[in-house]
């Protein structure tokens, strides 16, 4: 049976290669001079530190830029949490590495390949979603119709057999 897996992987080297140059960056430009504005990572957790809110906006910008030049997609990256004061006045904001779906993504997946139509099957194997099918028109079909409507997450199709 042709089939392919729907998955959620960042290329964890080039997100590191982003962040070594973002704190070269740092350290280097004029407007960060004297500030204590760094970045660390930590398997898939990347801290932004700085004095303001404001340097952590600049920070960040640094960043996407970076991974923007390395072709790593902002979308991997989930700042949902909040700036937090660690004294001083000092502040630091943990932004997560998304790798791998989701329960509730996936289950969205497997929900939107049944009401489609297709002469297609999708099941949950863990962080992956595994779609198969009779006829490879069908699955490229049914990539077409994921890439549309999960536009919020940076899926690739990998494993496709035939």
């Amino acid at each position: 049976m042709p089939s392919f897996d729907a998955v959620l992987d960042p290329n964890l080297v080039e997100v590191k290669n982003a962040v070594d140059q973002t704190a070269k960056e740092v350290g280097t430009r004029f407007d960060f001079k004297g500030s204590s504005a760094r970045i660390e990572l930590k398997d898939k957790d990347i801290t932004l530190y700085a004095d303001s809110d404001f340097q952590i906006g600049q920070v960040t910008d640094v960043l996407l830029g970076k991974l923007t030049k390395r072709n790593v997609d902002a979308r991997f990256l989930d700042r949902e949490s909040k700036i937090e004061k660690i004294g001083g006045d000092k502040v630091k904001q943990l932004v997560v590495v998304k790798s791998g779906i989701d329960s509730d993504t996936a289950k969205k997946l497997q929900t939107l390949v049944k009401q489609s139509k297709l002469k297609v099957q999708a099941s949950i194997q863990g962080d992956t979603v595994r779609v198969t099918g009779a006829k490879r028109d069908d699955l490229q079909a049914a990539m077409a119709l994921i890439r549309k409507e999960v536009a919020d997450q940076p899926l690739t199709f990998t494993n496709f057999r035939d």
